[in-house]
């Protein structure tokens, strides 16, 4: 075999064997994993698999729920909400437009300014679906209704901690 083919074969197998880059990782403008997303629809199906041949495991019923993608596969993501359960779901059923869920065993108040002594604007039940403005240091900013005011980001899921938002 001349050197040249050898030499093609030889480099073909070294790419053949190299590991594939995540999506997060692969430097092609893919969005990071994970990531927060909400949902955009009032009804959809989460299957154990990435495909409508996979069948369905359950179903989400409540439009703007914020979930976290944890994986990619084509058209293809795989989530999860506040309470650990995972499914995959077609990605023209996600939106981008940030929810947070209001979390913990007690009404949370939200705040005029981004401060504990700040004057209380509404309060919020755990379990209501806020829509997030923005997040500095501690805090976020949200939306309830046609209520506005901030809050901290421990009582709310569908942010991370060092997560900064404007």
């Amino acid at each position: 075999m001349p050197l040249t083919v050898r030499r093609m074969l030889w480099l073909l197998l070294l790419a053949l064997a190299a590991p594939a880059a995540p999506a997060s990782e692969a430097g092609n403008g893919a969005l990071p994993l994970p990531r927060f997303v909400s949902l955009g629809s009032e009804r959809i199906n989460a299957r154990t698999g990435p495909g409508g041949q996979y069948p369905i495991d359950w179903v989400f019923v409540r439009r703007g729920l914020p979930v976290e993608i944890t994986q990619e596969f084509e058209l293809w993501r795989k989530v999860r909400d506040m309470d650990g359960a995972e499914g995959w779901v077609h990605k023209s059923l996600l939106s981008g437009r940030r929810t947070a869920l209001v979390r913990g065993p007690q009404t949370r108040e939200l705040r005029r300014e981004p401060e504990e002594r700040a004057p209380t604007v509404a309060r919020a039940e755990p379990g209501v679906i806020a829509r997030l403005l923005k997040c500095r240091g501690t805090w976020c900013q949200v939306a309830v209704a046609d209520r506005r005011g901030w809050i901290g980001k421990a009582a709310l899921w569908g942010v991370y901690p060092d997560e900064q938002l404007d």
